[in-house]
């Protein structure tokens, strides 16, 4: 695909089913992520509220880019503590203080939602908390920096700049995307970066907007199963996205449980 697809009315209502669905996971996960619990029960919880919308996992099996022959395995990504994103959801059992980053996706009638939450295990300290509280922070002012017009550089910037005065680093090797009848379109969507650059951005755009925030390095490595990215220092990673729809109106959230 070598253009941003611009999606009409018609199809953005299609994206919000989708979107609905992945809410729905994510805060049904808000109940079930606690001391003891397991990633692949959690995974479970997921596949079966997605498919019991007669939508289907957009990770599950998706392809790895570096090695062919390892697809991704859940239906989520379970990333906890040091993992910043596409974590696998093993028999790992979350302990008490932990934090866990889940993105999750379901395609209903060929149209994809994408979201991702940090959970806090339990009572976690303040150096998670604050790390959490920013990176949901840093989403929210990358949305509103959404406008028609305007250079989609905006959002980025507006994401760098709450992260970095906040005393964190934003990681640049993984950046947000369109989405549509794919999981991942064009274009890319920069959590840094100056305000003016981008395409300029028009009514019909769809995108994962999706900091991914550091305590310590804004450098990474992976994991020998070719998948888990993790920060090059140990230190606390946070992720938080939506996928956002460009209307008249504004900016729209669509991975939300309801629309008003």
């Amino acid at each position: 695909m070598n253009e941003i697809q611009l999606k009409t009315p018609s199809e953005i209502e299609l994206m919000r089913r989708s979107g609905r669905i992945v809410a729905e996971v994510l805060d049904g996960l808000e109940d079930l992520v606690r001391p003891g619990a397991q990633l692949a029960e959690l995974d479970q919880f997921a596949e079966a509220t997605i498919r019991g919308h007669g939508a289907v996992p957009s990770f599950k099996g998706y392809p790895n880019s570096q090695q062919s022959d390892r697809p991704f395995p859940g239906s989520i990504c379970a990333s906890v503590n040091d993992v910043i994103v596409h974590g696998i959801p093993t028999d790992y059992v979350l302990q008490e203080g932990d934090i866990l980053g889940v993105d999750c996706g379901a395609i209903l009638g060929g149209w994809h939602g994408d979201s991702a939450r940090t959970y806090r295990v339990g009572e976690c300290g303040s150096e998670a908390l604050d790390l959490l509280r920013t990176t949901a922070e840093a989403l929210d002012k990358g949305i509103a920096a959404l406008e028609v017009g305007k250079p989609l550089g905006r959002v980025g910037n507006a994401i760098q700049t709450h992260a970095e005065s906040n005393g964190y680093a934003v990681v640049r090797e993984f950046v947000g995307h369109g989405v549509g009848r794919n999981l991942h379109e064009l274009p890319k969507v920069a959590n840094f970066g100056p305000a003016d650059s981008g395409p300029v951005v028009e009514i019909g755009l769809t995108i994962a907007i999706e900091p991914m925030i550091n305590v310590g390095t804004i450098h990474t490595k992976i994991d020998p199963d070719g998948w888990t990215i993790r920060t090059a220092d140990g230190s606390l990673s946070a992720h938080y996205e939506h996928t956002v729809a460009v209307t008249a109106a504004g900016p729209e959230i669509l991975t939300v449980a309801s629309h008003g």
